[in-house]
């Protein structure tokens, strides 16, 4: 039989993948394919990375835009956390459904299965399977089919830190590969995204996790030829997005308000919604005639770089008929922090969310550094210490992967990558 495992590495950079500090990742490059121009999606954020994996599609086809988007309830728009337990269910009553389009769970709910094991955010883990096909493990709650809660004692209650990435890497080695075997089995680790974003890059301690998340990759890869059992196994190892340093700051609410395009911080709209060194404008219909002096301000700001609006929205994978009417990155530069990490960028000031740290580590926009993960393939026909220069991103993984199980893989925005 053909199966798929997938390793998520959150937030590490391709060029933090050397062999001083991740010896294990560049022995699995030997043993596989490596992809050397590979790229997020836009934002860089890891929830919409992870419905954009789960996908196959951009932001504007899977409809999750951002960390942070806005929406209807039925008061007007308003900014909220896709990250919280809650945000799927929400969604939901809003829109009438989550995704817009098949997840790899749904493709599979009749084909051998999925199961998902992940240390992230409540929101980021669960938009790989918003509606229930498969099986999903998060401390915040464990689903079966039917998005049927699973007893405590079956559910995933680990930490949400390196400590939790190793107790669910030994729980996923162990029960999943081991024991269940799925079609498609998904480990997404919290490190080293998690204190990147509290310390600066490159310091002991955010070397020290990226060093932890290497050691568990190593350790389901090893698990996956001890437990491949006569199977074809294809196992990809990849991160989501990488990180830049916090250099600024940047009040773009504030800024809003005091030129009298948005009425006030609760006003519904124009409504803001940062994605860390990006931000989305959303604006209501009754407020499209200050789409002039939005664009205006925004062209007339220092600290922002580019801005997306009307058609240059679907260059960037978004829709052009929803409330988004812009998105824009900050300015950033080549500098190094004090480790010597470079890559120094601005991040829009976020309400709703606390990783946002002068000095830290964040992502979300179009920094090189940002939105260059990394990806290493094994297995399924890939070559062994092969590099290949082909431009890839997320959106390719989901049709690799069902390529190789030898399934329809029709509606995707990616292509299958090519083994050489």
């Amino acid at each position: 039989m053909k199966r798929a495992v997938v390793v998520i590495c959150d937030g590490l950079r391709a060029d933090m993948v050397t062999p001083g500090l991740t010896p294990n990742l560049c022995a699995l490059a030997r043993e596989g394919q490596s992809f050397t121009r590979h790229r997020g999606v836009f934002p860089s954020t890891t929830r919409t990375t992870s419905a954009s994996i789960a996908t196959g599609c951009l932001p504007g086809r899977h409809g999750l835009e951002g960390n942070c988007v806005a929406i209807d309830e039925g008061d007007g728009l308003v900014a909220l956390n896709v990250g919280h337990a809650d945000f799927r269910d929400r969604l939901r009553r809003a829109t009438g459904r989550t995704l817009l389009v098949p997840t790899l769970a749904e493709r599979l709910k009749d084909d051998g299965g999925s199961i998902v094991f992940s240390n992230v955010s409540p929101g980021a883990a669960y938009f790989q399977d918003p509606d229930g096909y498969g099986h999903l493990y998060h401390r915040a709650g464990s689903f079966g089919p039917g998005l049927k809660a699973l007893p405590e004692a079956e559910g995933l209650r680990v930490s949400h830190d390196a400590d939790g990435d190793e107790e669910m890497t030994a729980r996923f080695c162990d029960q999943v590969l081991g024991q269940r075997r799925p079609r498609l089995a998904l480990l997404w680790q919290c490190e080293p995204d998690h204190t990147g974003h509290a310390v600066p890059l490159g310091s002991p301690e955010h070397l020290s996790v990226i060093a932890r998340a290497d050691a568990n990759a190593r350790r389901i890869a090893d698990a996956v030829r001890d437990t491949t059992g006569g199977d074809d196994v294809l196992l990809i190892v990849a991160s989501d997005h990488g990180h830049e340093t916090v250099e600024r700051i940047i009040p773009l609410e504030t800024m809003l308000i005091e030129a009298g395009l948005k009425d006030g911080p609760d006003s519904s709209e124009v409504v803001v919604a940062s994605n860390g060194f990006s931000a989305h404008i959303y604006v209501a219909d009754e407020a499209r005639d200050r789409l002039g002096g939005i664009e205006a301000l925004l062209e007339a700001s220092d600290d922002v770089d580019e801005i997306f609006a009307g058609d240059a929205l679907a260059r960037v994978g978004h829709r052009t008929d929803t409330p988004l009417a812009f998105s824009i990155t900050a300015r950033h530069s080549d500098g190094a922090n004090e480790f010597g990490v470079k890559g120094l960028n601005g991040a829009f000031e976020d309400p709703l969310s606390g990783e946002t740290r002068i000095g830290g580590g964040q992502h979300g926009g179009l920094g090189a550094y940002e939105q260059h993960p990394f990806l290493i393939v094994r297995g399924g026909g890939f070559g062994a210490g092969v590099e290949s220069a082909t431009e890839t991103s997320a959106i390719d993984l989901a049709p690799t992967i069902l390529r190789h199980l030898g399934l329809p893989l029709g509606g995707m925005d990616g292509k299958p990558l090519s083994p050489m």
